[in-house]
């Protein structure tokens, strides 16, 4: 098989099960989901799905469309709680305590988990004002504060430097790659420790696509990532673990495999993930 990686990675194979990662020296797990099934209403989207999310390290959930790789993904900020007939099955955690619960506070759960769409969608405010919105929502009020963490926030997001002259004008008149970074820098301005990214990249040309992607590379060290993508070569560049979901004959969605991406990409188990990182399937 072709090897498509770009990256190297020291961490060893990774396994599937939390007893099994417990014993793994070689990275922390953030976060976790173990055997766990999202319903809307009867309906099951996504079914009995175990998986270690490691700081800071860049997982990636690949698959065909249509097998819930997004409603997983918005699962880990209870984003799917905004649709009406949602639940769960089974657990998710964040830093080893429980995510849903009827004492735990969502909103805080949102600004600990940050999330970046699939489509720039910046505010129809200023750049300073798309940055601070979060901020000034948890009570920071004094414009030098603000100014502080606009500054840093841009710069993180690496988009200091294209638009320090202009803070004023509207989010709305950047290009698709700088509202993009302009949409990240909004997410990170309320110092998340997690940042989900759904499809960010589709949206946007090569240049913009790989601006994103180096972005991820150096904001790694400080947040742990989790990017959904349907290109297997953004997958096989950018991230440290992979998880393939394909959906079952009744439509749930599944995990079938879940490894470094080396090996994924390289030599998996799961022949269907083979078909697919090879562009066989899907």
């Amino acid at each position: 098989m072709e090897n498509t990686l770009a990256i190297k990675t020291t961490v060893a194979a990774v396994p599937t099960t939390q007893a099994d990662t417990a014993t793994n020296s070689a990275a922390e797990i953030k976060m976790s989901a173990t055997n766990l099934s999202i319903y809307y209403r009867a309906f099951r989207a996504v079914a009995d799905v175990t998986l270690p999310i490691y700081s800071n390290k860049i997982t990636a959930i690949i698959g065909p469309s249509g097998c819930g790789k997004s409603t997983l993904l918005r699962t880990f900020n209870r984003m799917n709680d905004l649709v009406p007939g949602s639940h769960i099955d089974g657990e998710v955690t964040l830093d080893g305590e429980p995510l849903f619960g009827p004492n735990i506070d969502v909103v805080d759960v949102r600004r600990r988990v940050g999330m970046v769409f699939q489509r720039p969608n910046p505010f129809p405010k200023s750049i300073f004002d798309n940055v601070a919105y979060g901020p000034r929502l948890y009570g920071i009020g004094r414009k030098s504060d603000l100014t502080e963490i606009v500054e840093k926030s841009l710069r993180a997001a690496s988009l200091w430097d294209d638009v320090k002259d202009k803070l004023n004008q509207s989010g709305l008149a950047l290009s698709g790659g700088q509202q993009q970074r302009l949409c990240i820098a909004r997410a990170l301005a309320v110092e998340p420790e997690v940042l989900l990214m759904d499809e960010p990249c589709s949206a946007l040309d090569p240049v913009a696509t790989l601006k994103i992607e180096e972005l991820m590379q150096d904001l790694k060290s400080t947040y742990t990532i989790v990017i959904v993508t349907h290109n297997m070569q953004q997958a096989a560049r950018v991230s440290d673990y992979t998880a393939m979901m394909m959906m079952r004959p009744d439509r749930a969605g599944e995990m079938i495999e879940f490894d470094v991406t080396q090996t994924i990409f390289t030599l998996p188990k799961d022949k269907r993930t083979e078909d697919y990182v090879t562009g066989r399937f899907g």
